[in-house]
């Protein structure tokens, strides 16, 4: 397991400095994907507070030369010629809490292909494991497809914490990812001990 940490040294006027930033990362043997959690504890309340990151991460391509196509599990199989022009966020594939209904499961994934011969590989996926975290999540192109997603977004009080568990790896099919992600699914938290590591789920 590796855990990171970080303390926020800057804070908005009128905002404390010190809210925690928490991230646990487990490899589980023999697998081709890793288990995590990402969580802030704040020391100031606030009425939507989000974390961002980048889930499973942006895409890097040229004419969509290395994807052959994304996954988004409220939105279906998108093409990769959908990405050849820049488009906003909010243009198409943008998912809000406030806007969509939360699907069965909150998985974003793209289908690699090598950009020399095209032949396809894997698929790499990011999958958030309670899709009601999820805030805001983006997929759109700007140079490259971003795939940000926040989360979060709710009240919270000084000396409360909030979090996400996520599954980020390499599947063979959509319905590899759905087996794995229903193994697992409803976790916010990741906890490890000298005796091993458990998912936990909120209690907000």
């Amino acid at each position: 397991a590796v855990t990171s940490g970080f303390r926020y040294q800057i804070a908005a006027p009128g905002k404390k400095t010190g809210s925690e930033w928490s991230q646990v990362l487990v490899f589980p043997a023999g697998q081709r994907y890793f288990i995590s959690s990402d969580k802030i504890t704040s020391v100031n309340a606030s009425d939507a507070m989000f974390l961002r990151i980048d889930m499973p991460g942006h895409i890097k391509h040229k004419q969509g030369d290395t994807f052959s196509e994304v996954y988004l599990s409220y939105a279906g199989r998108i093409p990769s010629s959908e990405f050849v022009k820049d488009f906003a966020p909010d243009e198409k594939f943008n998912y809000r809490r406030d806007a969509n209904p939360a699907p069965k499961r909150f998985i974003r994934a793209y289908h690699l292909r090598d950009p020399k011969t095209g032949r396809e590989g894997p698929w790499l996926a990011g999958m958030t494991l309670d899709p009601s975290v999820v805030y805001e999540a983006w997929c759109h192109q700007r140079g490259y497809v971003c795939l940000i997603e926040e989360f979060g977004g709710k009240p919270i009080r000084a000396g409360e914490s909030f979090s996400a568990g996520f599954i980020v790896g390499f599947f063979d099919s959509v319905e590899e990812m759905e087996k794995v992600y229903d193994r697992y699914a409803g976790h916010t938290g990741l906890e490890v001990t000298e005796q091993g590591w458990k998912l936990t789920r909120s209690v907000r």
